[in-house]
């Protein structure tokens, strides 16, 4: 019983950097939602400020999938959705504590705290919906292209998963704010920037991706994956890992 606990634990890959890549994407995400309630203009395009961070999630997450398979990008969507929860709560909690009088700019910083619901709540939902498409696409490009074409599954899942993510958010955020005319543009405006993100980080994100699987000496398919999103299970036995020292075809 002991050889066959032993044998088993040794079964079960530990990953040396994973705990980095999941803390990174839990601060992306509170940094995109903090910053998403002010809207900028950038080269003339009226943008909400996550469109410059959030795509960034989505090359975290790629790179998550890609080497420590869905699981672990799933595990990852909902750790940054706690935290990100906590700290908004948190927020709130503080600007409803009694102000001392000697505190002349409290009301300033309640009043920089006070977040917009609507822009929380569709926040949340567009992440709810557009992660988890992004990773289950990542996962199962992989298996249908035989770990070839990172650069092009990379592409593709970002393309798509930015494209439901911006819909989802200007729809619910700014509908009684906007005209539908100016929504639509607005929807096309930081699909077109996150997509662009993408493809400038592209070259980076599959670098990075091919070193870290040398790294780790880890390359996971799901193959016998459920992608379930609420489920918690995130561990892998070695029957997972396809790794090889053999150089992967982009």
């Amino acid at each position: 019983m002991i050889l066959d606990s032993a044998l088993q634990d040794r079964s079960v890959l530990r990953p040396k950097y994973l705990w980095f890549f999941m803390l990174s994407f839990s601060m992306i995400i509170s940094i995109s939602n903090w910053y998403d309630a002010r809207l900028v203009l950038i080269f003339g395009l009226v943008i909400s400020p996550g469109t410059l961070s959030f795509p960034l999630s989505f090359i975290l997450s790629d790179t998550i999938t890609e080497v420590y398979g869905y699981k672990n990008a799933r595990f990852a969507i909902w750790i940054a959705l706690l935290f990100n929860l906590i700290f908004l709560l948190f927020g709130q909690l503080v600007t409803h504590l009694p102000s001392p009088s000697l505190a002349i700019d409290n009301n300033a910083f309640d009043k920089l705290l006070t977040m917009n619901l609507w822009v929380v709540f569709a926040s949340f939902v567009s992440y709810l919906l557009s992660e988890p498409v992004n990773s289950y696409l990542v996962a199962k490009l992989k298996i249908a292209m035989n770990g070839r074409y990172v650069g092009i599954r990379f592409l593709t899942s970002t393309v798509i998963a930015a494209f439901i993510d911006s819909i989802v958010f200007i729809s619910i955020a700014y509908y009684r704010l906007l005209d539908i005319h100016q929504i639509f543009s607005m929807i096309l405006n930081i699909w077109m920037i996150k997509s662009i993100i993408e493809i400038l980080f592209l070259p980076f994100s599959i670098r990075i991706t091919k070193k870290l699987k040398k790294k780790e000496q880890i390359d996971i398919y799901d193959y016998k994956t459920k992608f379930n999103i609420f489920s918690l299970h995130s561990t892998y036995d070695s029957v997972s890992n396809f790794y090889t020292n053999s150089e992967v075809t982009q």
